[in-house]
């Protein structure tokens, strides 16, 4: 890259951190393909961003100096990992773990008020991204309350980019791992029957996944997970205490909440970006990269593309689900989908189900979180228990 190049934007600015969603907004309609000293080059447009997800020999997943699997890999190495993975979503796990993701949301429900005030992010939202985590990877709820540290000590890090206190966090994680591993070797035939023990026993290439693998597996799953599940929930219970008639309609017409909470999740990413980086000289939008340039896929932004959805913020049902980039798309497209697509349809149904009304507060803003997290770092939000519940 030229290292004469003007910077086109400050991802990290106040303007920016204030309404993540707004800037980017504007980014996309004055500077489609922008690059900053932060995320270096970054793709606004949702053709661009589709173009880099398909077009995986030229936009390498491999940006990470550390093990990634199989997220920071390409063909033919994360074929095999993503075979390995694919089957914990599917459809009989799924199926299987149901009864304890409802167990889970509707135990954090009924704490909610009777009628009053609450701080919803702190009440319900991280905790359930905590506690059905770790029910379906099978870890102990002593781990809550560390890992919930560890989210906000890794948003810190990777926000300052602060190179040492982003090794000091994965090595933190990378702690906890190793001593389940160790736990369950161990224990031996006693060991729990969980995902966890699960890998322990998968192969790649014809010999058994190591530590260092089952570790960025599980990282990749975690990390995804805590943050994303966590703020979808937020956006979800701002959204519709915003829009009573939708809460409404929901509850009377459950049927249409996987639709919905796309849609809602289309409108308010939870997911800011991923990251590329070219292999090849490749020209974006009338800008030339050349090999080696570090690319940002903003899916806030893609997925609001005025080009492809039209007025952005409409809510609608009968968009066609293909255009969504919500879970990513090409080969790299989230596996896990299936269980956070679960998860967040049992919480929203509990959340509907328990309450006869939830509502925003009057006089007290939700404040947004800033990157890398989305949705809202504080969320006041009003609850009347419904008189069945």
């Amino acid at each position: 890259m030229d290292e004469k190049l003007k910077h086109d934007w400050d991802p990290r600015s106040e303007a920016v951190l204030t309404d993540q969603i707004a800037a980017y907004d504007e980014m996309r309609r004055r500077c489609p393909v922008a690059h900053s000293a932060y995320l270096n080059w970054s793709l606004f447009r949702h053709d661009d961003v589709v173009r880099a997800l398909l077009d995986h020999e030229t936009f390498s997943s491999a940006v990470s100096s550390h093990p990634a699997v199989p997220n920071g890999m390409d063909p033919p190495q994360h074929t095999g990992y993503r075979r390995i993975i694919e089957p914990y979503f599917n459809a009989e796990r799924m199926a299987a773990f149901e009864p304890v993701c409802r167990e889970v949301a509707a135990a954090l429900a009924n704490k909610l008020p009777d009628a009053g005030e609450t701080e919803f992010m702190a009440a319900l939202a991280e905790d359930y991204s905590l506690q059905v985590q770790s029910a379906f990877l099978g870890w102990p709820s002593d781990l809550h309350e560390p890992l919930r540290r560890w989210v906000r000590k890794n948003h810190e890090a990777t926000l300052t980019r602060d190179r040492t206190a982003m090794e000091e966090v994965a090595y933190e994680f990378d702690g906890y791992i190793r001593d389940l591993l160790t736990t369950r070797r161990a224990a031996g035939a006693d060991a729990p029957d969980d995902i966890t023990t699960s890998l322990m026993h998968e192969q790649i290439a014809g010999r058994p996944l190591d530590d260092e693998e089952i570790v960025s597996i599980l990282r990749n799953w975690t990390v995804g997970e805590l943050s994303t599940i966590a703020a979808s929930v937020g956006i979800l219970a701002h959204y519709l205490a915003a829009h009573p008639e939708l809460q409404q309609q929901l509850r009377q017409q459950t049927s249409l909440l996987p639709a919905a909470i796309d849609e809602i999740l289309r409108l308010h990413a939870p997911l800011i970006a991923n990251r590329r980086i070219t292999t090849r000289p490749v020209e974006i939008a009338g800008r030339q990269f050349a090999a080696g340039e570090r690319i940002t896929v903003m899916w806030a932004s893609a997925n609001r593309d005025e080009e492809v959805f039209g007025n952005p913020d409409e809510f609608r049902l009968d968009r066609d689900p293909s255009q969504n980039l919500l879970y990513g798309a090409g080969i790299h497209v989230c596996p896990g989908a299936p269980l956070a697509r679960l998860e967040l349809r049992i919480i929203v149904e509990a959340l509907l189900a328990r309450n006869s009304r939830i509502a925003l507060v009057p006089g007290k803003e939700a404040v947004n979180a800033v990157y890398p997290a989305s949705g809202f770092s504080t969320l006041p939000l009003w609850f009347e228990r419904a008189r069945s519940a």
